[in-house]
């Protein structure tokens, strides 16, 4: 069987002695097993990073640069390889394995122009003969914690960025689907980055844990779940390093009554129950404004939900594959019927769909909700899921209060025609995110990404200007320069040899 090893110092990690099975969510079977670390295999990696990491921050920006636009093109050159791989193990279909990649990608190609943004600021004459600058050094040694849902774009969102800078980086990806992690440390390598500053190490807790508290790791970045994101923040922060965590999401989309509501059946179908809702800025709580908007929405969003194709990760036809695993198809399905219980009117019921020839998969059919409440456990909760919560509001304040009032402030959308409207909106959400007629509002890469409340804890963003912050630190120098020399000559005189 194939087995998923550690990266470090540019090759397979040392041996294991226990193990995780890798899934395949497209017909339930073992498909490989990955090596899950211990405070050993940290070790190792920290130490390679130690002995590669000053070599490569003395390098100058623009050599590290080449380095960032050899592995783009090595990316690109790859692309099919990777998403295929990406698929296999994840379960979304290839062309979201594809949007995956490319939105990491992105940071990649702002990464290739960080000699500029890397410059320092200068005084000259800020005081008597007296000059100030600033340069940005790297930290040493930052760590990456990331989740099954994007296994190439949340990687390169923190190890491009951190890399680039001038720091050794060592990324724990999910044990779920580890492979293309591992692909990309090779890439790394071939593209002329040295041995030891890009790592992959794999494993569970006990591997988070030894990160967490390991001395020599200065920073962690980390996106997963609201409560392991805490938990995260708040031990790394005891252990004195810098700490960036982003968490869960319940993303809403207000319908005004003006919006255009064929465009918004078309996004919601994509943003709600692509790559089987398991996004963290995936729109699975929908808020029409009015009950007429509410009735009109709901008799164009059934027909296209009952028309959504569930398929294999390889069905090019398919709007969306299987789930990551067995146990998150039953939690999802928990959820269902937990909104059922409480009062959620059950439009659309994806439970126990079954796909022809994959009848052991981890499918679940698209699923429509309408009036839910926020007094429901299930919309309080992310669901993470092929769910779409309908929750109707009377008017635009109350639309307004519902994403700004809840747990999470990741990202939120608004769909209307009114400019008014919508800039009033957008100043007002208390969300970190905010799309205009976008159902998706992911912010381009020299930009930055990050929500509110229990979605972010930490003072950053992830990529753009906001991770160079995160991955580096500003030395400031003051300097005084005396006129003439100790002996009292003048000292714009050369001197000369006698």
């Amino acid at each position: 069987m194939r087995q998923v090893d550690h990266f470090i110092h540019g090759g397979a990690g040392a041996a294991g002695t226990r193990f995780a099975d890798i899934m395949d969510p497209n017909n339930g079977g073992v498909q490989a097993q990955v090596v899950l670390g211990d405070q050993s295999v940290l070790d190792a990696a920290v130490a390679a990073a130690q002995a590669a990491q000053p070599a490569w921050a003395a390098m100058n920006p623009q050599r590290r640069a080449r380095v960032m636009f050899d592995f783009k093109a090595l990316i690109e050159k790859h692309m099919d390889e990777l998403a295929h791989m990406l698929s296999a193990e994840h379960g979304k279909v290839i062309a979201d394995s594809k949007g995956d990649i490319q939105r990491g990608l992105e940071v990649v190609e702002f990464c290739c122009g960080l000699p500029h943004v890397l410059k320092g600021e200068y005084t000259h004459g800020a005081g008597p003969g007296i000059d100030v600058w600033s340069m940005r050094q790297p930290l040493g040694i930052g760590a990456g914690i990331t989740p099954f849902n994007f296994p190439a774009m949340i990687p390169l969102w923190m190890g491009a960025v951190a890399t680039s800078v001038g720091n050794a980086f060592i990324l724990k990806p999910s044990e779920r689907d580890p492979s293309v992690p591992n692909r990309l440390a090779e890439l790394f390598l071939e593209a002329g980055m040295p041995a030891g500053i890009f790592q992959v190490v794999h494993g569970d807790k006990e591997m988070v844990d030894a990160i967490l508290d390991h001395p020599a790791i200065s920073a962690v970045s980390f996106v997963g779940s609201s409560d392991i994101a805490h938990y995260v923040y708040n031990r790394g922060v005891a252990a004195g390093k810098r700490v960036q965590a982003m968490g869960g999401a319940k993303n809403h989309g207000i319908v005004m009554p003006d919006a255009d509501l064929d465009q918004v059946v078309n996004d919601l179908t994509g943003a709600a129950f692509g790559s089987a809702g398991e996004r963290c800025m995936a729109l699975p709580v929908v808020v029409p404004v009015g009950d007429d908007t509410a009735e009109r929405l709901k008799a164009k969003l059934i027909p296209a939900i009952e028309a959504l194709r569930v398929g294999i990760s390889t069905d090019a036809d398919a709007h969306y594959g299987p789930v990551v695993t067995a146990q998150h198809k039953a939690k999802v399905e928990g959820w269902i019927q937990t909104c059922v219980d409480e009062g959620g009117e059950l439009v659309v019921d994806g439970r126990g769909f079954k796909l022809q020839g994959h009848e052991e998969g981890y499918f679940i059919g698209p699923t429509l909700f309408d009036h839910v409440t926020t007094d429901m456990e299930s919309y309080k909760e992310e669901i993470f899921g092929p769910v779409l919560q309908m929750v109707r509001a009377a008017n635009f304040e109350e639309a307004l209060a519902l994403p700004s009032k809840h747990q999470y402030g990741n990202g939120v959308a608004i769909f209307t025609r009114n400019g008014h409207a919508a800039r009033e909106f957008a100043a007002r959400v208390n969300v970190g995110m905010v799309g205009i007629n976008v159902p998706i509002p992911v912010p381009v890469a020299y930009h930055s990404f990050g929500g509110w409340k229990r979605s972010g804890f930490g003072d950053t963003d992830q990529y753009g200007m906001e991770g160079i912050k995160f991955w580096t630190k500003v030395k400031k120098i003051t300097a005084r320069w005396p006129d003439g020399s100790p002996d009292g000559t003048n000292a714009f005189i050369i001197p000369t040899m006698g």
